[in-house]
């Protein structure tokens, strides 16, 4: 099969959909690879570096469409690269589907198929190709909050950790799953006094279990949620239904009620987020206040830290790369039902019933 890697095109995105060493594994594989010119600069990958494991270097992104029937990306496909999508193409990226009807439709309009890492899922329920992504974003989350808490930055000058005499920062983390399990690990690795919340009562147990009393835990309703916002410097949102969009939890009235200088950071704002003021921002311009609030709303923030991003997700995309190249999508989604559940769009149609209901699209049953 042909199989081409785009260099990124959304705004500070600078990973990459293969690394060299995922490439040479392909091209044994028997596979031909093209890679576009300085698709991984931004991590320090060279040309050179691509064509000594096997591949051939394309001068443009419509090259690396015409020429490859599988296009390898990490994030969804920008209004340009959608325009370029045939009937024959196979798209592997992250596509977010539930959050945005427009990509949605365009997809299903150019014929392509479409596969999404993030609703791959295994027997488990575990969702393998978004579990990298969601430990970094988890801890960044922690990090850039503790940022934006400085007075330098628009905050209130709050450490989170504080200092002997002097209180914690307090941090809510509304969402209990891997990123948010990471974003809890990294606040009390600074200090602060940190609430989690979530609707799983097991889950809780295993925070109970996994942090004994260092941390406070609370079902998720609104009177837990409402109180914890209020009385928080940094709430962290970081709830995800896979393929579907996040609930709105946290409302503007609550927003209204934090104190000057606080800060939300939506984890899962490309889903929609749980928090009804945040809105996607970009690395450019990352920030924006509501009612005093400061919001931090990168919807693709693991790529601030692009080189430990892409090779956390290359480990886990190849396998499934190889699977799709080597027996084609029918026979690969046959053989793996969790590679199955990552198909969105298929041939045009969309086959993800969940995203058709969020976006009240047509949802056509998947027949392979």
């Amino acid at each position: 099969m042909k199989i081409g890697v785009p260099k990124e095109i959304k705004n500070n995105e600078n990973r990459v959909g293969l690394v060299p060493s995922g490439v040479r594994q392909l091209v044994m594989d028997g596979h031909q690879l093209y890679i576009e010119k300085t698709a991984g600069e931004g991590i320090g990958l060279s040309d050179s570096l691509y064509v000594e494991a096997g591949a051939t270097i394309l001068n443009s992104l419509e090259e690396v469409y015409e020429t490859a029937d599988m296009i390898i990306k990490v994030k969804e496909p920008q209004p340009r690269e959608v325009a370029l999508l045939k009937p024959h193409h196979i798209l592997y990226t992250y596509l977010h589907l539930a959050a945005d009807k427009t990509l949605t439709e365009t997809l299903m309009k150019s014929g392509a198929t479409s596969i999404a890492y993030e609703t791959i899922q295994d027997p488990d329920g575990s969702l393998p190709l978004l579990l990298p992504m969601s430990e970094v974003a988890g801890r960044m989350a922690t990090q850039i909050g503790a940022q934006y808490l400085q007075l330098d930055r628009g905050g209130k000058g709050v450490l989170l950790g504080g200092v002997p005499g002097v209180r914690r920062a307090k941090v809510t983390v509304i969402g209990c799953g891997v990123a948010g399990t990471n974003s809890i690990k990294m606040a009390m690795g600074m200090g602060a006094d940190v609430t989690a919340i979530d609707l799983s009562v097991k889950r809780m147990a295993e925070l109970d279990d996994l942090f004994s009393t260092k941390i406070t835990t609370l079902f998720s309703n609104i009177d837990n949620i409402e109180k914890a916002v209020m009385e928080s410097d940094l709430v962290i949102g970081a709830v995800l239904i896979p393929g579907a969009k996040a609930p709105k939890l946290v409302s503007r009235e609550m927003i209204s009620r934090m104190g000057k200088g606080s800060v939300v950071i939506d984890i899962a704002v490309d889903q929609g987020g749980c928090i009804e003021t945040c809105r996607p921002t970009t690395h450019e311009e990352p920030t924006f206040v509501v009612d005093g609030v400061t919001h931090y709303c990168v919807a693709n923030m693991p790529g601030a830290v692009a080189q430990t991003s892409t090779y956390a997700l290359t480990n886990v995309t190849l396998r499934y790369a190889q699977m799709i190249a080597k027996l084609g999508v029918e026979e690969a989604c046959q053989k793996s039902e969790a590679l199955k559940l990552g198909l969105n769009i298929y041939k045009g149609d969309l086959v993800y019933s969940q995203i058709a209901k969020d976006l009240d699209l047509e949802y056509t049953e998947l027949k392979i």
